[in-house]
């Protein structure tokens, strides 16, 4: 995959949030490994491991979310999206950042007492390590949620004037790869 170039500020943090979850399955790999050394080679389990894994595992899926938006990966009916005219993609593309701004401000509104009695509470997971996954997560969930409504909203100042196939890379044939399907033609006897 070709990834979409960063522009602005906005597209900055995400990138660097899409940065450290990209490590963090390797980070959740090695604790594991860790685990299974404890348990099966040393006799000795850890009770940690499991909840820290899952604790991590939700950071990667949140912080994704907001690496898929900049990348314009998120869920798009290309197959109406594409035969339109711009204009038309224009006005798809407001009601999209539209549903989505309308979405999140709801969710942050209906979530944000239990969320913040969560963090203050330092609402823990209650098993016998209990870690405040609770605590941590559910905030971080909004917040989440903010910075993707923000992405999206960025994506459509950034790719307002810009032509469909130079906001998406994917969509861009590349020189070399254009040469080649024309040599590829040419052995064929296939006129272009």
């Amino acid at each position: 995959m070709i990834e979409h170039p960063r522009r602005g500020w906005v597209d900055a943090v995400t990138w660097r949030f899409s940065r450290v979850a990209m490590i963090m399955p390797a980070i959740i790999v090695v604790i594991m490994m860790y685990e299974v050394f404890m348990r099966y080679v040393l006799e000795k389990p850890t009770i940690w491991v499991n909840e820290m894994s899952l604790w991590m595992g939700g950071w990667v899926y949140l912080t994704a979310g907001i690496y898929a938006m900049q990348q314009r990966a998120h869920i798009r009916i290309v197959l109406l999206y594409d035969i339109v005219p711009r204009w038309l993609r224009r006005c798809f593309d407001v009601l999209t950042t539209f549903l989505i701004v309308v979405w999140t401000f709801m969710t942050v509104w209906g979530s944000y007492r239990e969320s913040s009695k969560a963090l203050l509470d330092w609402e823990r997971y209650g098993t016998a390590w209990d870690p405040p996954i609770p605590a941590v997560t559910q905030p971080l969930i909004l917040v989440t949620m903010v910075v993707i409504a923000i992405q999206a909203i960025s994506n459509l100042i950034m790719d307002w004037n810009t032509a469909y196939e130079e906001a998406d890379p994917e969509l861009a044939i590349d020189p070399e790869m254009a040469a080649n399907i024309a040599e590829i033609k040419r052995a064929q006897g296939v006129s272009e």
